[in-house]
């Protein structure tokens, strides 16, 4: 039953994005797809769809455990809370997209839809700490710890962008490996959360991949993190969060050196259509990874984007299955 979720994500996600694309290129939402010939403009925003995928399963859910709890056994109360969280994310993505937000603004109001899990105290205090073991920190946790998760997992994902589909690629492994997890300890409110954005997410890639008909946008960067990290703090797997985070890390800290550039962080694509880092690159791990293997088409980057975080997804559920 609990695979029912996934499926209608997936079909509300499809069918939002075929009506999204030519809505939003009538409105002049656009953007343009800087590594193809010619630049051509390219519908943004499309995270709308994924937003409505994962909503869409996430209430199927809820009908479920209000009207046949025996069906889908799910805290009714973390499930409301993390649908929550992710949609006032949703919601700073869209202020972004549309009114475009200043860089400071975007990084820290994602920490305002956390609110919803502050209030219900989501999460476990107590956390297994590498060389440290259980740690408890108490009121810590969910005033500092849980704020911390959202805006650093949304705006991590939200960095590590601006490929065709290398956004929903690499956050359909990262949620995967939270669904073997997830399925492993048990934790039901978690898989459906997970399992809503993996529907939303696959039904927006089917339009976002090689050659991009839709981008993501910043609503849908940002909400892929912010589900991630529910997932996390509501199944209690955060150490499984940060095992699958490092590929966003290592692009945050490259970024971070550099000031966090608005421009330039693309590549340059030459005559025979590959993409190479500029000469006063790398500014990013995309940008890294081009100078690494001398230059890769924008299909390969985003396939080798996916394989390098798929070794680290892995390696999460590896960790939680031999426990």
């Amino acid at each position: 039953m609990v695979a029912l979720v996934g499926v209608v994500a997936f079909l509300v996600a499809l069918v939002s994005t075929m009506i999204l694309i030519p809505k939003l290129r009538a409105a002049g939402i656009v953007g343009k797809d800087l590594h193809k010939p010619g630049q051509p403009e390219v519908p943004e925003m499309g995270g709308v769809a994924l937003v409505a995928g994962f909503t869409a399963g996430v209430l199927l859910a809820i009908g479920l455990e209000a009207f046949i709890p025996s069906i889908l056994p799910v805290d009714f109360v973390s499930l409301l809370g993390g649908l929550a969280t992710v949609l006032l994310v949703a919601l700073v993505g869209i202020l972004d997209d549309l009114l475009g937000l200043r860089q400071a603004v975007k990084a820290l109001l994602p920490a305002v839809g956390a609110l919803p899990l502050v209030a219900i105290r989501a999460g476990h205090t107590t956390l297994t700490i590498p060389f440290l073991g259980r740690v408890n920190f108490g009121l810590a946790y969910t005033l500092f710890l849980v704020p911390l998760g959202i805006t650093g997992a949304a705006n991590a994902v939200n960095m590590l962008a601006g490929f065709n589909g290398v956004e929903l690629g690499m956050g359909l492994v990262a949620l995967g490996a939270m669904a073997a997890i997830a399925l492993k300890v048990q934790a039901t409110t978690a898989l459906v959360l997970v399992l809503s954005g993996i529907g939303g997410a696959f039904g927006l890639l089917l339009f976002n991949w090689y050659p991009a008909k839709i981008f993501v946008g910043d609503v849908g960067t940002l909400s892929l993190g912010a589900i991630l990290a529910v997932a996390c703090i509501l199944g209690d797997f955060e150490a499984a969060g940060l095992i699958v985070i490092v590929p966003y890390a290592l692009d945050f800290l490259i970024k971070a050196v550099h000031g966090f550039p608005s421009r330039g962080w693309a590549g340059e694509r030459g005559a025979d259509g590959k993409l190479r880092c500029p000469a006063n690159g790398p500014v990013g791990l995309a940008q890294a990874v081009l100078r690494l293997t001398g230059g890769l088409s924008e299909r390969s980057l985003a396939l080798f984007l996916i394989g390098f975080e798929a070794l680290f997804a892995g390696l999460a559920a590896l960790v939680y299955h031999l426990r």
